[in-house]
């Protein structure tokens, strides 16, 4: 009998990747195609259907080509990546608004107005503290009025890409559970589209897709793109997950209380929980509804987080001739001996602002510094800015949700590659953080979905433990955590109270 095989598609925002993979969790071929984006002013950051669809198509050919007859075996084909933007099609699957992803900031005034009227609905009901697609929506109605009337159904890039690729009509577009929450659009805890929000915003839900699980067939390839890429027709379109649910799932994140951090661009952590439950008092938690039906993940993310590290690197840290890689080596070299609290260097890492909770005007900032201080005290102020953020969203998810002792936590991404910031993050934390054995765990999260969808795995909870396991151990020093406890009030009180000043400043 035949070996069968999963692909798994990563939409992501500067690349598409695609993977396949056996049935025993190994990675056959991957490979990844870059996605054209468009800049043509402050704030605007858009990319065009068909070339995004381009992308995939060349993707899945260079797989195949790497699969030879191998392709034959396709049991499924699984999507995962971006999971928040906006894009509006017509009748025929054509894009009319572009694919407006989260960089794109063009709805932000519109965005600052529904939250002023909405707000604890979009914390209370939606899920989320960062509306994505209900802004977007009021901002193309409202600016691009002709064009907004030839939309049939907006989607996030997973329904699109699905709709293209596969045999179905528009009315039958499709949104997994696990992108509703940015939408702002949804009920989150019963999986619908509220209608109380939608007609706040005269948005008939007409308009939106069927939300279905992540293990649902959404479709079936085209005779079109089987021919071009050597599929056969009629291979099953998956659903999938958006990347940060399926990397919980690939990271077998999937028992309540379950904790990840997820150390890369965007950071993030996650704890698995049976219901959402609204952080109305701090608004530092938003929910993501999980790939397993009816679980949730309640998070915390710090917008560019990653980004920041990268930025700092490649302006004040970076070695003449030498590779981001290197001179990151070289920085946590330089951080060894550097002692909590950076020798009186303070910083706020947040230079796109706070997200969570949410708050515009705040920016980067470093204080406390002399002539004695290096790169690397600027570099693991960073770092511990980071640390700080996601510990006091840790301190409301204990509150939140008392039943679950988080002790441990994996790590992944980048971060997971620093021994010295992951074990800071034990050592602010009191918790004990472990790295995978695996780093692809969100497009292995959409290969399970995948193979479960047509038979080839069971229980998604059971098969997602069984491929992954913990390593490189790190316990929290309890005399370190005392010290940087000091600190981290420091900084939950500044980021408070420089509000005001950075308002200001803005508006000279």
């Amino acid at each position: 009998m035949k070996e069968n095989i999963l692909l798994a598609v990563d939409l992501g925002t500067s690349f598409i990747k695609v993977g396949a993979y056996d049935e025993t969790s190994a990675c056959i071929a991957l490979e990844m195609e870059p996605v054209k984006d468009y800049r043509p002013g402050p704030g605007i950051f858009i990319q065009k259907g068909d070339e995004l669809v381009d992308s995939v198509v060349k993707c899945l050919c260079k797989v195949t080509d790497r699969l030879g007859d191998g392709r034959k075996a396709v049991a499924a084909i699984a999507f995962t990546g971006q999971m928040s933007g906006f894009m509006g099609v017509d009748k025929n699957w054509n894009d009319i608004t572009t694919w407006s992803c989260s960089l794109d900031s063009r709805y932000m005034p519109y965005a600052k107005k529904q939250m002023e009227k909405l707000g604890e609905k979009f914390l209370c009901i939606g899920g989320t503290n960062f509306p994505q697609m209900a802004p977007k929506y009021e901002w193309f109605r409202e600016e691009f009025p002709q064009e907004s009337k030839k939309i049939e159904k907006y989607l996030m890039i997973s329904g699109y890409v699905i709709g293209k690729l596969g045999d179905i009509s528009v009315e039958d577009a499709v949104m997994d559970r696990s992108y509703i929450q940015w939408t702002g659009l949804a009920d989150v805890n019963n999986d619908r589209w509220s209608e109380e929000i939608c007609s706040a915003i005269e948005l008939d839900t007409r308009y939106l897709p069927r939300i279905v699980n992540s293990n649902y067939i959404c479709a079936h390839l085209n005779k079109e793109i089987a021919a071009l890429t050597g599929l056969a027709e009629g291979i099953p379109l998956v659903s999938g997950a958006g990347d940060k649910a399926a990397g919980c799932l690939g990271s077998a994140v999937v028992d309540y209380g379950d904790t990840i951090f997820e150390a890369s661009s965007y950071g993030e952590i996650s704890c698995c929980v049976p219901e959402y439950r609204a952080d109305q008092s701090e608004k530092r938690l938003d929910v993501i509804p999980s790939a397993v039906p009816g679980d949730f993940y309640t998070t915390h993310f710090v917008a560019g987080s990653g980004i920041t590290l990268d930025w700092f690197i490649d302006q004040f840290a970076k070695e003449p001739g030498g590779s981001a890689k290197e001179s990151f080596a070289i920085m946590e070299k330089k951080m060894e001996d550097i002692e909590p609290g950076c020798g009186g260097v303070m910083a706020i890492g947040l230079l796109g602002g706070s997200s969570m909770p949410l708050d515009g005007n705040l920016r980067g900032m470093f204080m406390g510094f002399d002539w004695s201080h290096g790169p690397e005290h600027f570099y693991k102020a960073l770092l511990e800015s980071f640390t700080y953020d996601f510990s006091l969203a840790f301190e409301r998810m204990e509150r939140l949700y008392p039943e679950y002792n988080i002790r441990d936590v994996k790590i992944i991404g980048g971060g997971a590659k620093s021994p010295i910031w992951t074990q800071m993050c034990a050592d602010v934390q009191n918790k004990t953080y472990y790295a995978l054995n695996r780093e692809d765990v969100a497009m292995w999260g959409a290969a399970i979905l995948a193979g479960n969808a047509v038979g080839l795995f069971g229980d998604l909870k059971e098969t997602a433990k069984k491929y992954v396991r913990r390593q490189d151990q790190y316990t929290p020093d309890a005399s370190k955590g005392k010290k940087y406890e000091k600190y981290m009030q420091l900084y939950k009180e500044y980021t408070k109270e420089l509000h005001n000043v950075f308002e200001k400043l803005q508006n000279l």
